[in-house]
Formats: structure tokens, C-alpha cells, sequence
């Protein structure tokens, strides 16, 4: 019996210390919010795989002083609006610290309301709908650009790069993607170009004929394919040639993956793409690049945006030596820094601006084209 109690008591001994140190053990608490599943999940596990590298950077760094570590919990919002708020509200329930997401501008600003409910903070890296920065909720941000920025810059670009006077435009109805084309309508209409057709598809269709015969009849100088994602979009590409449309196609953002030329393949050479430049040439990139395609692959189009949204998170907690939002929202507006995707500094609605460029897709890869400020690059 004495030998049983004296084992007992040496792994008391032992357990009381571990639990001890168990107990005061901190986790900072991060969320994510993407399509991991679906036709969207290449996009949405850019973005978490974004603020994973982030975790990494900041990790090596020493950490955030006060926590053992830092742990993301990532969320499937299949881009649906219900799924979305279904995933806030889990967030909220795990009580995260800050948010990285959505990508459907169409999940964002449903998840965002439900976020500041709580005063959580939320950076998109994908979502360009005017709507997600314009409603003043007090805790959300915008790393990517926005639709009223990209839209006068694709017209400008099809005016003067491109000498377009007509133009034919399509959507898929969703927030984003319509939204956008109706700025491209807009700024067609400012800028002296006409719209010979304006139509629609839905998420889903896999037949597009009867609009492409209707656009190739039309013969319109310029197709505007506007589009939630790539995996639509190379299927129209690669429709369209075989349907010998004339018109050149420029697309947006949502385009600019590498999935797009991998799957039309040749169908996606001469087709333009408008995106937010990045300067692949900076050391920050160069870091970046090389820290994510190690571990993850190629780079998507929304990774890069994921991975500084999360480090202007991650830095502002550090800064603030706080949780507390607003603190992390005091530190976030002093931001300014040259990121991996562009420089970083908040404007007061929460936006951080973005410099609109065209790229041509050539020899399978995306070749700068068109910037604003100098034209078409020789």
C-alpha cells in the first residue's frame, strides 16, 4: 500500500505542474472564411493557405508576446451567403480575435454584419464590391481593390489600348461579378463607347452557345466576360473559340489564376485579364513567394492579399499588446508598409486602395500589358 501511495504521489507531483502549465498556455485565436469545397475552392484555399504562411512569418519572428501560439480556424463558406453567416457564427463561437475573408463578395457582406455583432475585425482579400467597405461598419477592412476602381480602368484600357468602340457584356448574377459589369457599363457609357449587348449566365451552366452565337453575331469589338470564377471562365474561353468568336475577350480579376490557362489552355492565349498590380520584384514578394510556393504551390490570385491581410492583423495585435478591437483597429490605421502585395495603409473607410493594370495572357503565363500611367508596355 505504502509503495501505491508513494507512486501516487510522485505522479501528483508530476501532473500538477503540467496541468498548471496547460492551464496558463494562450492561444491567439484567428479565423478564415473561403470556398474550401466546390467550384471556388482553389480560390478559397489560396487565401487560407495565404494567412498559414502569414502564422509562419509572424512565428518566426518570436510570435505574438503573450501567446504560445497562434492557431487559425478555417471556414468553408461554398460562396453562400447562409453558409457564410453559418461560419461567422462559428467563429464567433471560438471566440476569434480577427478575421481573414470572404472571397464572394456575396458571402462577405452577409458574415461581415454578423462579425460586427461581436466587434470582430474583418480583412477581405478577394471581395471588390463598393458595398463591403461603404456601409461603415467600424471593424472591417479591405486589403484588394474595389469594382469602381477596376471598372474605368478595364474601359480605359479597352479605349485607349485597344481602340475599342463597341463593346458586349456578360455576367453570371452574382454580387461581385454583375456588379462589376455594371461598372463597366457605366464607365463605357462615360467614356464614348457603345454597348452593343448586356446579358446573363448562371453559376452552373456548363453550356454557353446560345450567348456566345449571340455575342459572335453582335461582333462586337470587345467581350466582356465578367464572372465569379475561373472554372466557368475557362470553359467559355475554350467555347468560344471553338465558336470562332472575333471579339477580344477581357475578363477581371477572378481570371487571373493559374487554373484559367491550365484548364482553356489554348483558348486562354490573346485573352486579357484586369487585376491589381503587384510588383514581383520587391524583396517582400520575393520573401513571400518563395516562403508559399515551398510549401503550398503556385500562387493564386488571392493568396498574396490573404498573407498581408493577415500580417497587418497579426502586426497591429503585437502593436496594440492587445485584443481589445478597438486598440487593433487604432494600430491598423497606422499601418504603412510596403507589403508583399502592394503598400499597405488603410485608408478611414477601411479600404487600401489598389492600382488597376491589364495583362495578356501569352505563352501560358500572364504577361503585363497596360498600366494606367504608361500604356501598353513594349
Amino acid at each position: 500500500m505504502k509503495r501505491k501511495l508513494l507512486v501516487a504521489l510522485v505522479l501528483g507531483i508530476m501532473v500538477v505542474p503540467f496541468l498548471m502549465d496547460t492551464a496558463t498556455a494562450k492561444t491567439l485565436k484567428l479565423g478564415s472564411m473561403g470556398p474550401l469545397t466546390g467550384p471556388y475552392a482553389a480560390d478559397g484555399n489560396d487565401i487560407k493557405n495565404g494567412v498559414l504562411c502569414a502564422i509562419d512569418v509572424i512565428n518566426d519572428q518570436g510570435g505574438v508576446p503573450g501567446y504560445d501560439k497562434i492557431e487559425l480556424f478555417p471556414q468553408d463558406t461554398a460562396c453562400d451567403p447562409k453558409q457564410a453567416v453559418a461560419s461567422a457564427n462559428k467563429l464567433i463561437n471560438l471566440e476569434v480575435v480577427g478575421v481573414i475573408g470572404a472571397y464572394c463578395s456575396s458571402s462577405t457582406i452577409p458574415a461581415s454584419e454578423t462579425l460586427a455583432e461581436e466587434d470582430i475585425i474583418m480583412i477581405t482579400p478577394a471581395s471588390t464590391n463598393e458595398k463591403v467597405t461603404d456601409r461603415g461598419l467600424p471593424y472591417m477592412f479591405r486589403m484588394c481593390g474595389r469594382d469602381d476602381d477596376q471598372a474605368p480602368a478595364a474601359v480605359k484600357f479597352m479605349k485607349e489600348a485597344l481602340g475599342a468602340k463597341t463593346i458586349f457584356i456578360l455576367d453570371d448574377k452574382t454580387t461581385y461579378s454583375q456588379g462589376l459589369a455594371d461598372g463597366v457599363e457605366k464607365a463605357c457609357k462615360e467614356m464614348g463607347l457603345t454597348v452593343l449587348g448586356r446579358d446573363h449566365v448562371n453559376q452552373g451552366d456548363k453550356d454557353f452557345s446560345a450567348i456566345l452565337t449571340m455575342a459572335r453575331d453582335k461582333n462586337a469589338d470587345v467581350f466582356y466576360m465578367s464572372l465569379q470564377n475561373h472554372a466557368s471562365g475557362s470553359l467559355m474561353a475554350i467555347q468560344a473559340k471553338r465558336m470562332g468568336l472575333k471579339s477580344k475577350i477581357i475578363s477581371q480579376d477572378a481570371m487571373f489564376h493559374p487554373n484559367f490557362i491550365s484548364v482553356a489552355k489554348d483558348a486562354a492565349e490573346g485573352v486579357y485579364v484586369t487585376y491589381g498590380y503587384t510588383d514581383k520584384t520587391t524583396d517582400a514578394y520575393k520573401a513571400y513567394e518563395k516562403r508559399f510556393s515551398a510549401k503550398y504551390g503556385q500562387i493564386g490570385a488571392y493568396g498574396t492579399y490573404a498573407y498581408d491581410a493577415a500580417i497587418a492583423l497579426m502586426t497591429a495585435i503585437k502593436n496594440a499588446g492587445s485584443t481589445d478591437p478597438a486598440k487593433i483597429k487604432a494600430e491598423m490605421m497606422k499601418l504603412d508598409y510596403d507589403g508583399a502585395s502592394k503598400h499597405v495603409k488603410f485608408r478611414p473607410n477601411g479600404d487600401s486602395g489598389s492600382s488597376y493594370v491589364a495583362f495578356k495572357i501569352d505563352g501560358g503565363d500572364y504577361k503585363l500589358y497596360w498600366t494606367p500611367e504608361k500604356g501598353i508596355l513594349k
